[in-house]
């Protein structure tokens, strides 16, 4: 997938160094904040093809966060699988990577949550005029990556809203994730797919007047930064980090150049996921 021409440089005011914010001491004596990051979701966080310079929402939030704590970010790439284990382990500080904060997830780790995510039906633009609504999706055949949440949820739906109505099923079938789901939309395999609402903004850019929203979420959920447990000194650092972002319209300003500012939150969460 080619990179998007990204907007200019996020420019950070004047006034966003080192707050009145209360650090731990042990990140104090590091003298860094490591990130645990997994470089291949567009466009929370990705290679640019043309420099492999990592780049995307994430990155921008957690440098910004950085700055506002006066401290240096070490970024740690890893798979996604390893994030969570090392954040529980400690060889990092805090999951920087786009990651939903589950009640499950939540019996080992913390979550500052910071943006609004779901599970947004979306097709190709040609079949728009047929597929409006969320019920046009009744008896289609609509994809979603097996491995995630967005599958059993669009089964959910499909029984909840098609056959209690007494109107045909979706056919829901799992795909090999957010890429295949695009691929098999593309050749006709499918008649919709169900991604993270970031993922269709960042296909929507990628590729124009190729693809159409369906209707609202099915559900939504939310993003959250992920620390150990009981590190809620660092998780709270952040929190109001991000908070400081949110008021000095740097926040914003990022969730703009991604496209990304209709699922802004106005103040950060504590394990509010559901």
């Amino acid at each position: 997938m080619k990179a998007l021409a990204l907007a200019a440089a996020i420019t950070l005011p004047a006034t966003a160094g080192a707050e009145d914010i209360a650090m731990p001491q042990a990140l104090k004596d590091k003298g860094r904040l490591v990130v645990g990051i997994e470089s291949s979701y567009p466009p929370m966080a990705y290679r640019d093809t043309a420099t492999n310079e990592r780049i995307g929402l994430n990155i921008d939030l957690v440098t910004a966060i950085g700055k506002k704590l006066g401290i240096e970010v070490q970024w740690e790439e890893m798979g996604f699988e390893q994030l969570m284990t090392s954040v529980e382990t400690g060889r990092i500080d805090m999951i920087g990577a786009a990651i939903s904060d589950l009640p499950k997830r939540r019996e080992k780790m913390t979550f500052v949550d910071y943006l609004v995510t779901g599970a947004q039906p979306f097709t190709l633009k040609d079949k728009a005029e047929t597929l409006k609504t969320n019920l046009d999706l009744c008896g289609q055949r609509v994809g979603a990556p097996s491995f995630t949440s967005y599958f059993p949820e669009a089964k959910k739906w499909s029984d909840e809203n098609c056959v209690a109505a007494g109107k045909p099923a979706m056919t829901v079938n799992g795909t090999n994730g957010a890429t295949a789901t695009r691929l098999d939309l593309k050749q006709g395999r499918l008649d919709a797919g169900v991604l993270g609402p970031e993922f269709v903004v960042h296909l929507m850019r990628d590729e124009p007047d190729t693809y159409a929203l369906v209707g609202e979420p099915l559900l939504t959920s939310l993003f959250g930064l992920a620390f150990k447990k009981d590190d809620v000194a660092t998780r709270d650092a952040v929190a109001k980090a991000i908070d400081a972002l949110i008021a000095d319209g740097t926040y914003t300003e990022i969730l703009k150049k991604h496209g990304l500012e209709k699922w802004a939150m106005t103040s950060t969460k504590i394990d509010a996921g559901q």
